[in-house]
């Protein structure tokens, strides 16, 4: 204690040597300081390498399944059910009976209109039909006659004979032709009526061949229709549903950024919120490019039909497409984040001994995380995909990030002053 007090009387009784103390006090201070400030800001870099391999560059789109090759079975019957004659799963033929109904008053009325509406379809077809034939065989007479006379006689197209027989010809023609036509929409008349008589019938048959599904009739069980109070119309009722073996058609919506880079053909992939871990592929099938305008917002449609059918996928379920625009195979690439423009060039932020340094580079394709280089770097290249200050002088250190980046490649961490 005695030494350090006289080396302290020593020290402040002589002014210079006070002064040169303090000046060896602060330089120790402000190089532990600045020593504390560098290690305090060095950046962490946290790297990937130039890697080779494939790239595939996506448009992603949502929408919903619009399409399943499932045909609805209606009926505008009302009245209690009396039997179900099938069952969910069933093989269906065409006609076949699926059910029957006891009418109530306003299911006998329903069905008593249909009837007469068809049964006044039956014979309004039959009398065109009947026309048809007579004005067919009309307008072979005026022709048979025409070539068997004025023709055959050579007669002048100025000849009055000549011009009578052709105009009664072509007027057979003509009258023969509206036939056919009436004819067609006597057909069709009787099609629509033969329908009307089919959902309104007390025996609810399948209109199509199929397996059948989602039954909703119970025996004993009371069904309505409701009727339009304006129209008069009969609303028919979904009572089941038809399944054939078709593939499930998606409907997407683009952008108009992305709807030039999609063409017919191109392959897709598409995930259902509901079917969770499964994948399923598809094509593109249409690309609407004319679009529609939503509060001046431009979106266009397009579909994509499935490669195969599941049971799973059902009519409205939320779809994620990602429809494949280009692949770029045995490429070098990078990722996305180590990549960085400056005015209108690309650079690839690189670790070189420890610095980090800037290289002009040229890019190709996308993907959501990588970037084709096509000129500028060399496989196994260090690029930097982020960077972190630390508190704490090291040289090198392991890091959360050490995990598979960017196709294969690992990120690793490196400590430096910067570039």
């Amino acid at each position: 204690m005695s030494k350090i007090k006289d080396f302290w009387f020593w020290l402040i009784s002589d002014r210079k040597r006070l002064i040169v103390a303090t000046v060896v006090v602060l330089i120790i201070i402000i190089g532990a300081w600045r020593i504390k400030a560098a290690g305090s800001s060095r950046i962490s870099y946290q790297t990937s390498t130039v890697q080779k391999g494939t790239v595939v560059s996506t448009i992603s789109a949502s929408g919903k399944v619009v399409s399943t090759s499932v045909l609805p079975i209606s009926t505008d019957a009302s009245g209690i059910v009396a039997k179900v004659y099938v069952q969910d799963g069933d093989q269906m033929t065409k006609g076949q009976k699926i059910a029957e109904v006891t009418l109530d008053t306003a299911g006998q009325q329903q069905y008593s209109q249909a009837l007469a509406s068809y049964k006044t379809a039956v014979a309004s077809y039959n009398s065109a039909n009947a026309n048809y034939w007579t004005q067919q065989s009309a307008e072979f007479s005026a022709n048979q006659k025409f070539i068997n006379d004025a023709a055959a006689r050579n007669l002048s197209s100025t000849d009055p004979t000549y011009i009578q027989e052709w105009a009664n010809w072509k007027a057979a023609e003509s009258a023969f032709l509206n036939q056919q036509n009436q004819l067609a929409a006597a057909s069709s008349s009787l099609t629509n009526a033969t329908i009307g008589l089919q959902l309104s019938s007390p025996v609810i048959t399948s209109p199509y061949t199929g397996t059948i599904s989602d039954i909703n009739l119970v025996e004993g069980m009371v069904i309505t229709a409701s009727t339009n109070s304006t129209t008069g119309a009969v609303s028919s009722q979904r009572i089941a549903v038809i399944k054939n073996e078709a593939t499930p058609i998606i409907n997407v919506t683009l952008g108009e950024t992305d709807v030039p880079n999609v063409k017919v053909g191109q392959k897709a992939t598409i995930t259902f919120d509901s079917i969770t871990d499964k994948t399923f592929t598809g094509i593109v099938a249409t690309v609407d490019r004319i679009g529609t305008v939503t509060n001046n917002v431009t979106s266009y449609e397009v579909n994509i039909k499935l490669d195969s059918e599941s049971d799973a996928i059902l009519p409205n379920m939320a779809a994620t497409a990602n429809i494949i625009t280009d692949t770029a195979t045995d490429a070098l690439f990078v990722p996305s984040a180590s990549l960085t423009t400056q005015n209108g060039n690309t650079f690839a932020r690189t670790l070189q001994n420890g610095k980090e340094n800037d290289v002009e580079v040229q890019t190709g394709i996308s993907s959501d995380t990588n970037t084709v280089i096509t000129s500028g770097l060399s496989e196994g290249t260090i690029v930097i995909t982020g960077t972190t200050a630390n508190s704490v002088s090291q040289n090198s250190s392991s890091s959360p990030f050490s995990r598979s980046f960017g196709g294969g490649g690992n990120v690793r961490v490196f400590t430096g002053g910067g570039r």
